[in-house]
């Protein structure tokens, strides 16, 4: 199993490219599904989860044409993915392969918008908290779909298609809404979705429905109206840089210090977090070609954040932050609100010398002057991460175990964080 060296005490110096957003092109490789021609996909990361994703799309009928690079492209440039579901050979989604990813399970909204059926294991994913299906289903029931579960798998069908109906979601779900947004484009009527999820990828997934031919309107807001229409066609959509690798790379940046371009980052997707980073100390520059992140000389002041839906701080940045206030001045204090269980990596950046306390759903970090490498093992997608940032400012050598949880959401890591001068490697086997 691979595992990344790294030695701490470098400064970041450079550009680092950043690529297209996990959390976009996975809804929009499903949203594929929804038609019969073709979809080109520009921009899409190269990671675990997109490869698997293809192999769930494969299993029920789909072409994927992945193309490479041409002659001219920079390396770093996202692949471009041909995905053709004229043939829907199979509209069950087996447990072998959903249980490895969750987004996986929003198959079941496509599937059931178009040919009228879909039985979809119940998923699997990330070990942090329960994150129930139930909000979902609610959702496609209202749009007229009859639903039951059995043996671990919801069966769902839609004899005469789905109809338009009024959503009202009890909390904002990024799932429930891609779910209901995509079921909708198909149904007979419209659609109102109230209390919808505003993040920057549901945006963008309506901006590729709209190409497809679908009547959404606004996607960011928290009220979203989808007008059904009888098909949608081919389109070619590019994926929107990815804010919480943005988010990463900047809090990497402040950790070390340096002066680091974050080529393609857009300031808007991630403007609460940019918000923080200043407040703890770094220069913060968005520019025609991004966003520069610098700390030289300063010192990293504590912060206190709560996570909250956007446009509030990300909980996929949560344990970054955290990795970064080990080392500020004072006493930091960071309340996650979205998910349950989402302080694992706390055990782990312990065993670098820092210091935090838990007190419920809020972690409390005591600045340490200085952390010092040790063997850590990934938890989670974006916990490990956390690992990592500590490590580039650790004394001596860390080891960080399990990286295949990097691996599905950081394309590239070593070789973006190595180009901008820090000692990190990976080692095979």
């Amino acid at each position: 199993m691979d595992r990344i060296r790294i030695v701490g005490g470098n400064k970041l110096n450079g550009t680092i490219p950043i690529s297209g957003a996990k959390n976009a092109a996975l809804p929009l490789m499903i949203a594929s599904l929804l038609t019969d021609e073709t979809l080109i996909l520009d921009n899409v990361p190269r990671l675990a989860d997109v490869a698997q994703l293809q192999r769930i799309l494969g299993n029920h009928g789909l072409d994927i044409m992945a193309a490479g690079k041409r002659p001219g492209d920079h390396e770093y440039q996202g692949q471009t993915l041909h995905i053709s579901a004229a043939n829907i050979i199979d509209t069950t989604a087996p447990y072998e392969l959903v249980s490895k990813m969750r987004a996986s399970f929003w198959v079941i909204a496509p599937l059931l918008a178009r040919m009228h059926e879909a039985k979809v294991s119940l998923p699997g994913g990330c070990a942090i908290g329960t994150r129930p299906v139930d909000l979902l289903i609610d959702a496609l029931e209202k749009l007229g779909a009859q639903l039951q579960i059995d043996g671990g798998y919801v069966i769902a069908k839609a004899p005469g298609g789905l109809v338009g109906a009024e959503i009202n979601f009890p909390k904002v779900t990024v799932s429930g809404t891609h779910v209901a947004l995509m079921a909708a484009t198909l149904a007979k009527g419209t659609t109102v979705i109230n209390n919808a999820a505003c993040e920057p990828e549901i945006v963008d997934v309506a901006d590729c429905l709209n190409k497809m031919g679908a009547k959404v309107s606004g996607a960011g807001s928290p009220r979203i109206v989808i007008e059904g229409v009888s098909k949608l066609h081919g389109a070619r959509h590019t994926v929107l840089p990815d804010r919480i690798e943005t988010g990463t790379y900047a809090m990497a940046v402040a950790m070390t210090g340096g002066d680091v371009q974050l080529a393609g980052a857009r300031p808007e997707l991630l403007q609460s977090a940019l918000d923080v980073l200043t407040e703890a100390g770094a220069t913060i520059t968005p520019n025609n070609e991004g966003i520069r992140v610098a700390r030289n000389g300063a010192g990293i002041n504590p912060v206190t954040v709560s996570t909250a839906p956007f446009p509030g701080f990300p909980t996929d940045l949560q344990a970054q932050l955290m990795a970064l206030m080990t080392r500020a001045k004072g006493s930091s204090h960071i309340t996650e609100t979205i998910f349950e269980n989402r302080f694992m990596h706390v055990q782990e950046l312990a065993r670098f010398g820092a210091r935090i306390s838990l007190d419920g759903e809020t972690a409390i970090i005591d600045g340490t002057a200085k952390l010092k490498g040790a063997p850590v093992m990934a938890t989670d997608l974006r916990a490990s991460v956390s690992l990592v940032i500590a490590a580039l400012a650790a004394e001596g050598e860390t080891t960080v175990n399990r990286v295949y949880h990097l691996d599905r959401g950081f394309e590239r890591l070593e070789e973006k964080l190595s180009a901008c001068g820090a000692t990190i490697e990976r080692i095979s086997g």
